[in-house]
């Protein structure tokens, strides 16, 4: 892997959003207990930078926020996103309020990469579920971030914060465990805070095995193509999947297509998904070896760590289970780390929980940062 010095290469302004909008979105969306927080408007650019990819130097890209106004020197906060089929989604070319604004509207400069396969490297098959490129794509843009913030004279200090939800979980706590377990890094967090990340991909492979149903087939599939691509492993899709998913999936996941639209050429029943010899293959011991040595390496388990970390998750998700932070939480503890909690959204499923936690895990931040 090339290590070479990450290089800011360019910025251009995207927006401005009035703190008066930013309110009326916060009480839209039942943040109101947040609002007292929100003190700046928000200057938002797309800012292209250098990262790694199979060996090369590419072109990657993500979306910085920026209080309007701010006096003092402001903390970093990286926030993941969770996860995009259509590549329209990407934080640089999406338009409209998302709720992150809110952070920035707080006081922090807010930096969200696009990741891999999106923005300015939206020719590439974006590498889900990949650890190591899912830190990089964070590393990266938090050192090219400041490069551009020098470059313009915006002040900020050097504590950390990072967050995210769902993908953006998993790329969260990815992000965390290489800086940490990077002696070298420049990088100091401050905190951290994911919520129902896929974080244990053994634990989620488990449940895949032991059920016939799973209620969003085009993340399996997402799954199962990004690794085809990221390791060169070159099957024909059809390997994996019955004829018709496989010609479904070749022509619906190119990137133009949201996922619940992916879905509905798919089917929830996974012996029927699944082409039978490999789903048969999948669920003996020995079988798909290579597969397994996959999820087995890009599993997520905790480390010690003296930065306080907070897991989130809904206890009713139907796509990442509860039971995948429970189990993460555990292997944190028993590494020695002391200051790692998971909060429980009562009744939260994969798609209700990201507003409770957005509710929760603002105020701990700011209560962090002063």
């Amino acid at each position: 892997k090339i290590t070479s010095p990450v290089n800011f290469i360019s910025a251009q302004k995207k927006s401005e959003i009035s703190i008066n909008t930013i309110r009326t979105f916060t009480s839209y969306f039942g943040q109101n207990s947040n609002a007292k927080l929100l003190k700046y408007g928000v200057k938002s650019y797309t800012v292209v930078y250098e990262t790694n990819w199979k060996g090369q130097v590419i072109k990657a890209s993500g979306l910085v926020l920026i209080p309007s106004g701010v006096t003092q020197s402001a903390s970093i906060l990286s926030i993941q996103h969770g996860t995009s089929f259509a590549k329209d989604e990407a934080p640089t070319v999406i338009g409209g309020l998302t709720g992150i604004e809110l952070f920035a509207s707080a006081g922090y400069i807010v930096f969200m990469p696009d990741y891999i396969g999106y923005g300015s490297s939206r020719n590439i098959f974006h590498p889900y579920y990949d650890k190591n490129y899912s830190a990089d794509a964070v590393i990266d843009m938090i050192s090219a971030g400041k490069q551009f913030l020098k470059k313009e004279g915006v002040s900020f200090n050097e504590k950390i914060f990072l967050a995210g939800y769902s993908e953006g979980g998993y790329v969260t706590l990815a992000a965390a465990a290489k800086i940490e377990s990077q002696s070298s890094s420049d990088i100091k967090l401050a905190a951290v805070a994911a919520g129902a990340g896929g974080y244990n991909l053994n634990h989620m492979l488990k449940g895949i095995t032991s059920t016939q149903h799973y209620g969003y087939p085009a993340y399996l599939a997402f799954v199962l193509m990004a690794y085809n691509n990221t390791y060169d492993w070159n099957k024909p899709l059809g390997y994996f999947f019955r004829k018709q998913y496989a010609d479904a999936l070749s022509k619906y996941m190119g990137g133009a297509y949201e996922g619940w639209s992916i879905n509905q050429h798919l089917t929830t029943n996974l012996p029927t998904l699944f082409d039978q010899e490999f789903y048969g293959r999948l669920k003996k011991p020995e079988g798909e070896p290579t597969l397994k040595a996959a999820l087995k390496s890009n599993t997520i388990t905790g480390w010690k760590t003296n930065t306080p970390i907070r897991l989130y998750h809904g206890t009713n998700d139907e796509i990442i289970p509860f039971e995948n932070s429970e189990v993460t939480l555990k292997s944190f503890h028993d590494a020695g780390s002391r200051d790692v909690t998971l909060t429980p959204i009562s009744n939260g499923t994969h798609g209700s929980s990201f507003f409770p936690m957005l509710k929760l895990v603002l105020p701990w931040l700011v209560q962090v940062n002063y």
